[in-house]
């Protein structure tokens, strides 16, 4: 693992878990270790846990799969462009905030 993984929010997991029974298509939004920002596009295939971090799993429309880290991932969108899920902020990880 590159970095500390920091788990997300139980709810949050259960609406991951929801999406994959449901196979539902999204495009997904996540960072990378740099801080980039990548678009992914597939379906919601199963969530799981490797190396001590879980993992949303999508196939891609080429039959890849693709493992995007849930504490990386910030949202995801239906085909419409609904937003179906996005990640929740902890306020006490961002610091105080100055005037």
């Amino acid at each position: 693992m590159t970095s500390e993984y920091v788990r997300i929010d139980c709810d949050q997991h259960s609406v991951l878990e929801l999406l994959a029974m449901r196979r539902a298509a999204v495009t997904a939004r996540a960072s990378d270790a740099a801080g980039g920002v990548s678009l992914l596009e597939g379906v919601v295939a199963d969530v799981t846990t490797r190396s001590g971090a879980e993992y949303l799993i999508l196939h891609d429309a080429a039959g890849e799969r693709l493992a995007v880290r849930l504490d990386r991932l910030l949202e995801l969108r239906d085909g419409a462009g609904h937003r179906l899920w996005r990640q929740k902020i902890d306020p006490g990880e961002l610091g105080e905030i100055s005037n």
